[in-house]
């Protein structure tokens, strides 16, 4: 939408809004656009397309017919709240808050831009101490979630290409039934219409804005579990309980699943499907040696062997070349008129609402720059109600730094959320809630609202009733085990909330915040911590900052006394808290190659389709596309460890071509987990 139909919808709702009532006539005779339509037919077009772009912004326009003459139509803005807006505490707008900042704004489509504007139009202030302590989350942002988002909630089909592990893309027709996050990555569940089936897509892989297609005609699963469809894809009728010797503080996901304290040396796992329980062991095999299943012991053995031998000497490179370059598909959403327009109504809002507000702190508020702010306010002081004179039009004002905004009030008014928008903040909040910590109950009253928010829609004009609060949770929740933390998570990540909140409340007294000043012991925390890159575990003395989550996991950014400098630790590897008279200590170094830190340069993959999710997962640079769905990826300064343990995970379907160095510490690395499960 131009910026000229953006200024006509802000003149319509100004001259609506202003008054009791208008009648049609009236508002089309003072609309310029309208008077100036080359025929009523064109005015009334024009008008019912702005009418429903009202409607979706979440102002309640209401139609009245005059009680004597019919022909008469009379339109307001319905001032009263019923029910239409969230009734929000300060620490449950805070969450909001700081879900609706898990999205990339640039990225992620409409809803993800909107849903901000409209929090903040709410005229709520945030909790800072609150806001700091909650994680400043990082969806998996992509272009192509809002129109999936919206499918689900219209139960409407949707056409889009998609590249699946074979690597040629093709054109795929599909009712979405859920879409959610498995592992900080999103995936689409719902029946392809071509193939009269369940499929289950990653929404990474769709090279094409989806484009919304008639509505929905497959009933839809009562319950429809996002986790279950993907357990089911390494389902087998080989299952077991598999019996593991792993080293203490070590494989920390697998004791989770078992239940198994950090220091115990015998695991026993859950009963599983040997693919699944395969794919498991192999990426903490560096750690561990599998017992029984014998028939499970000697697999591994021979994929290990396998991994090793595929590894040895010069990687063949020559098919680096003749692969075809994959050119990275440009799907870019241009923000629409509704996006715009939400966005001024809530700075009006925001700043009416404070009386003046800072440039700085607006253009933080929104995440945009402050030059495009500026546009947004020049846009605003060019309009108003339309039916009286420029007088009655809107005073925005930014001189020195502060921003005021008057004559406005018609602005001054919370936006109702979408059902789209709210499905968007329940993912945000997915991605926070698994280091919420002391805030867990507020997330989950702030999550409480949301669903009841959706439910009241459902008696709107929505095509469709709205999904079921179950499927609505499962759309919006990360994978069960991810994000599950046992009570060692649970009162590791209380005591770090308590450290950064008593660093808060030292600065607060003037006792912190700057790096000459003492503070208190009460923000210091002695750790254990046990990496993923070298054996053992280290102790260090540390002063929590503040937790960042990136997908489905959490980081701790800290000032470390041991190293005498920052330094982020995965919260799901500190193993517990120690007393503060704890000696500080470092790992051993431990026999064997050395996998710390990130490789130097280019990293070049060679990728069967089971493996391609390797090239997704490390953000390859470059990708050739070569014969039998083969994939070459290019992977920059990639993290050693990381990639060593997933090219073992891979059961053999990655090979690394180069660099030699990395090839030679893999063969290592095989050769010694190897030798542990083929002695007796």
């Amino acid at each position: 939408m131009a910026s000229k139909s953006v200024e006509r919808l802000l003149n319509v709702i100004m001259t609506i809004g202003s008054r009791r009532r208008i009648d049609r006539a009236k508002l089309f005779a003072v609309i310029p656009d309208y008077a100036r339509a080359t025929s009523e037919q064109a005015a009334e077009r024009m008008f019912e397309r702005d009418k429903a772009a009202i409607l979706e912004l979440g102002l309640p326009l209401v139609t009245d017919r005059d009680v004597l003459d019919e022909n008469t139509v009379y339109y307001r803005i319905d001032a009263a709240e019923s029910g239409a807006v969230l009734d929000l505490s300060t620490q449950e707008y805070t969450v909001l808050l700081a879900a609706s900042r898990a999205w990339d704004d640039a990225a992620a489509g409409g809803a993800a831009r909107r849903v901000r504007s409209k929090l903040l139009s709410l005229g709520h202030d945030a909790d800072p101490d609150l806001l700091r302590r909650t994680p400043r989350g990082a969806v998996e942002s992509l272009p192509v979630l809002s129109p999936l988002l919206e499918a689900v909630t219209s139960a409407r089909s949707v056409r889009f290409t998609y590249r699946g592990t074979q690597g040629a893309p093709a054109e795929r027709f599909v009712e979405p039934w859920v879409v959610g996050v498995h592992d900080g990555h999103w995936y689409v569940h719902g029946w392809d219409r071509d193939r009269s089936a369940p499929r289950l897509f990653r929404a990474s892989r769709i090279e094409s804005f989806p484009v919304e297609g008639p509505p929905a005609l497959e009933p839809r699963p009562e319950r429809t579990e996002l986790a279950t469809v993907l357990d089911a894809l390494q389902d087998s009728d080989d299952r077991a309980r598999a019996v593991l010797e792993a080293a203490p503080f070590k494989a920390l996901a697998l004791r989770d699943r078992a239940g198994a304290p950090l220091e115990a040396t015998r695991i026993t796992l859950p009963d599983l499907p040997r693919p699944a329980a395969r794919r498991l062991l192999l990426a903490n095999i560096r750690w561990l040696e599998l017992v029984e299943p014998a028939a499970w012991r000697a697999e591994v053995a021979e994929v290990l062997a396998n991994i090793a031998v595929a590894h040895e000497g010069e990687g063949d490179t020559s098919g680096i070349a003749a692969g075809a370059v994959r050119t990275a598909p440009r799907i870019r959403t241009t923000p629409t008129g509704n996006d715009t327009l939400s966005r001024l109504i809530s700075e009006a809002s925001y700043v009416m609402s404070r009386g003046e507000v800072d440039l700085d702190e607006l253009s933080s508020a929104l995440g945009i720059s402050e030059k495009q702010l500026i546009t947004d306010l020049q846009v605003l002081f060019v309009c108003g109600d339309m039916g009286t004179g420029w007088e009655d039009f809107i005073e925005a004002e930014w001189e020195h730094g502060v921003v005021r905004v008057r004559n406005a009030e018609p602005l001054r008014r919370a936006l109702r959320l979408s059902a789209v928008e709210i499905t968007a903040l329940l993912a945000g909040l997915a991605a926070l809630e698994p280091s919420a910590g002391d805030a867990e109950g507020i997330v989950a009253s702030a999550r409480e609202k949301l669903l009841a928010g959706v439910t009241e829609q459902a008696g709107s004009d929505e095509p469709v009733e709205p999904p079921t609060r179950a499927e609505l949770a499962e759309a919006a929740s990360v994978d069960e085990m991810a994000s599950r933390t046992a009570d060692r998570a649970e009162s590791v990540l209380a005591a770090v909330q308590r450290a950064i909140q008593a660093d808060v409340d030292d600065s607060a007294d003037g006792s912190a915040g700057s790096e000459d000043s003492e503070d208190s012991e009460d923000s210091r925390l002695t750790i254990r911590y046990s990496s993923v890159d070298r054996p053992g575990t280290s102790v260090r003395r540390i002063r929590p900052l503040r937790i960042e989550t990136d997908g489905s996991r959490s980081y701790l950014l800290a000032d470390c006394e041991l190293a005498g400098a920052q330094r982020r630790f995965r919260l799901d590897r500190i193993v517990e808290i120690l007393p503060d008279t704890t000696a500080q200590a470092r790992p051993d170094v431990g026999e064997g190659p050395s996998l710390g830190g990130r490789l130097d340069g280019d990293v070049w993959l060679r990728l069967d389709p089971p493996g391609q999710w390797v090239a997704e997962s490390f953000g390859a640079a470059e990708m050739r596309d070569g014969d039998g769905g083969v994939l070459y990826a290019r992977l920059d300064r990639p993290v050693r460890a990381a990639l060593v343990d997933a090219v073992l995970e891979s059961s053999g379907a990655v090979e690394v071509l180069s660099p030699a160095d990395l090839r030679n510490t893999i063969v290592t690395v095989a050769q010694v987990a190897g030798a542990r499960h083929t002695q007796q």
